[in-house]
C-alpha cells in the first residue's frame, strides 16, 4: 500500500470508530480479516495513525478549533492530517504528495485545509494555553476526579496513560515455569523481562506474531496484563477449594485461578453473557484445564446464587467497569466514556458485589476487582458494601500480598492500587474481604459442667 492508502483507510476506520458502531481494536482487527493483502509494514502503518489520532485527539480537536480559519470537520480526515503534522512530524509536503486524489488515495486538500495545515507549521502538540483535560487528554468532567486521586501526579500519571502498553504474558504453571517460557521464547528471536510483581509474568516491549507461536500454541503462555495476573494472585485460590470467577467473561482471570489451583478442585465461571463463557472453551483446552465449569447467569441476582449460597471457599468480582485503567491499550474507550455511565457501573457494581458476597462460606473470601482509576468504582464501592454487610472484613493488603505473592506490597493503604506511571501496569485495583466465622454457639446453661472445687 501506498503512504496515502494508509492515510485514506485510517481516516475512513478513524470516522467508522467515532460512529460508536465499534471498539477501536474490533474496527481494525476486522478491517485487516478483510484486507489480508496488506501486509506487516501497512498495518502497522494504519494502527499508527490510527491509535496517534485515538492518544491525542483533544488536543489535535483544540487545534482544529484554534486555527482553521473556517470550521473544518472534526472527523477522521482532519484530525489525521493533524496527527500527522504535529505528532509523526510529516512535512506539508509529504501530506500534499499522499493527499494527490488518485486512486484509494485521500482526496487533495481544499483551500481550508491547506490554510489550516500553514498556520499549523512551527507549532508544537503541546500548548500553554491548554486547559488540563485537553493538554493530558481525558474527558473535561473527569478532571475534578482525577486531580483529586493524583494531584501533582496527574501529569505523570496522564502521560503514562497516554503512552503505548507493552504485551505482558503470563505463564501457564500447570505447562511449566517462567523460565521454559523465557528460554522458548528467546529461542524464536523474542526477547522479554520478567515482571516486577507477579512470578508468573513475562514483558514483551515488541510487536510479536504471538499466534504463529509453538509457546502460546501449546498454552505454555496467556496474554494477561501484570496487574491482573496480581489480581489473580492475591485470590489465593488453593488447590481442592471451591471458587467462583463471577464475571468471567472470556475467561482470563479464570485461567489464572486454575493454574493457582493447580487443576485441583471446582472452579465455576459464571457471566451473564453465554457468548463470552463459550469463547473461554478453546483457552481452557490449550492451557490444559479440566477443573472449569461454565455457568450462564440471567442476571446478578440468579438463582443459582440463591440455591449456592456460602458454598465457596473464594468469589472472584472482575466487576464490569469504565475501564479507566485501560487506556494505553484502549484509547477510544475514554471518548466513549460520559458521566451517566459511571453513575450506571457504580450501582449495578453495588448489585454485584452484594449478590456474590452470598456466594461466600462463612471464612471464605470475596474478592472485588477492576481496571478502573475511578474512587466510585473502587474504594467507595467496598466502603459501601461494608458498611451494608457486617459479618465481612477488610484484609489489609500487605499481609494478603506477604501470605500470597511474598515480600512488601507495593501500595499504602488496605487496597490494592496499581497505575502505569507507579507500577508499569494498567490501572488496577483489588481489595480482599473476609467472611467472618461465627463465633461457636455455647451449650444451654444447663449443660455447662462446672468442675468440681476443692
Amino acid at each position: 500500500m501506498t503512504p496515502g492508502a494508509r492515510i485514506q483507510a485510517a481516516a475512513e476506520l478513524l470516522d467508522e470508530i467515532a460512529s460508536g458502531r465499534g471498539a477501536a481494536d474490533d474496527v481494525v482487527g476486522n478491517y485487516f480479516r478483510r484486507h489480508r493483502f496488506a501486509g506487516v509494514k501497512d498495518r502497522g502503518a494504519i494502527s499508527e495513525h490510527i491509535y496517534g489520532v485515538l492518544r491525542h485527539r483533544a488536543v489535535l480537536d483544540w487545534w482544529l478549533d484554534r486555527l482553521a480559519a473556517v470550521t473544518l470537520p472534526h472527523d477522521g480526515r482532519r484530525r489525521l492530517l493533524t496527527s500527522l503534522t504535529l505528532v509523526e512530524g510529516w512535512s506539508e509536503g509529504d501530506i500534499y504528495r499522499a493527499c494527490d486524489g488518485d486512486r484509494f488515495r485521500p482526496a487533495k486538500l481544499d483551500a481550508a485545509e491547506k490554510g489550516y495545515l500553514e498556520g499549523l507549521k512551527g507549532e508544537k502538540l503541546d500548548d500553554p494555553a491548554m486547559p488540563d483535560d485537553v493538554r493530558h487528554n481525558f474527558p473535561s468532567w473527569l478532571g475534578p476526579r482525577l486531580q483529586s486521586l493524583f494531584g501533582k501526579d496527574l501529569p505523570r500519571e496522564m502521560a503514562a496513560l497516554n503512552g503505548t502498553a507493552p504485551l505482558d504474558l503470563r505463564v501457564n504453571a500447570l505447562k511449566g515455569e517462567r523460565l521454559d517460557a523465557k528460554l522458548a521464547l528467546e529461542g524464536e528471536g523474542i526477547k522479554t523481562e520478567s515482571t516486577r510483581y507477579s512470578p508468573l509474568g513475562l514483558r514483551v516491549h515488541e510487536r510479536i506474531p504471538l499466534a504463529t507461536l509453538d509457546v502460546f500454541k501449546n498454552g505454555l503462555i496467556e496474554v494477561q496484563d501484570e496487574g491482573s495476573q496480581v489480581a489473580a494472585l492475591i485470590a489465593d485460590a488453593r488447590p481442592g477449594m471451591r471458587v467462583v470467577d463471577f464475571c468471567a467473561g472470556a475467561g482470563g482471570k479464570t485461567l489464572a485461578l486454575a493454574g493457582n489451583m493447580n487443576n485441583r478442585g471446582h472452579l465455576i465461571a459464571c457471566d451473564v453473557s453465554e457468548k463470552r463463557l463459550e469463547r473461554a472453551t478453546q483457552r481452557l483446552r490449550r492451557a490444559g484445564i479440566s477443573i472449569v465449569q461454565r455457568k450462564a447467569l440471567s442476571n446478578e441476582r440468579d438463582k443459582w446464587i440463591k440455591r449456592h449460597a456460602a458454598s465457596f471457599d473464594r468469589v472472584f468480582v472482575d466487576a464490569p467497569c469504565t475501564g479507566t485503567g485501560t487506556w494505553r491499550r484502549n484509547p477510544d474507550a475514554k471518548w466513549r466514556l460520559q458521566e451517566k455511565d459511571l453513575a450506571e457501573l457504580a450501582e449495578l457494581q453495588a448489585g454485584i458485589l452484594a449478590s456474590a458476597a452470598r456466594l461466600v462460606e462463612p471464612g471464605g473470601r470475596l474478592i472485588y476487582a477492576t481496571c478502573s482509576l475511578l474512587r466510585e468504582e473502587d474504594e467507595a464501592q467496598i466502603e459501601r458494601f461494608l458498611a451494608a454487610t457486617p459479618d465481612f472484613q477488610l484484609l489489609p493488603i500487605a499481609q494478603v500480598w506477604r501470605q500470597t505473592i511474598g515480600g512488601k506490597c507495593p501500595c499504602a493503604g488496605d487496597m490494592l492500587r496499581l497505575t502505569p506511571a507507579k507500577h508499569g501496569t494498567d490501572g488496577f485495583f483489588a481489595a480482599v474481604m473476609e467472611r467472618v466465622k461465627p463465633e461457636a454457639a455455647l451449650p444451654p446453661a444447663e449443660e455447662v459442667i462446672s468442675p468440681d472445687l476443692p
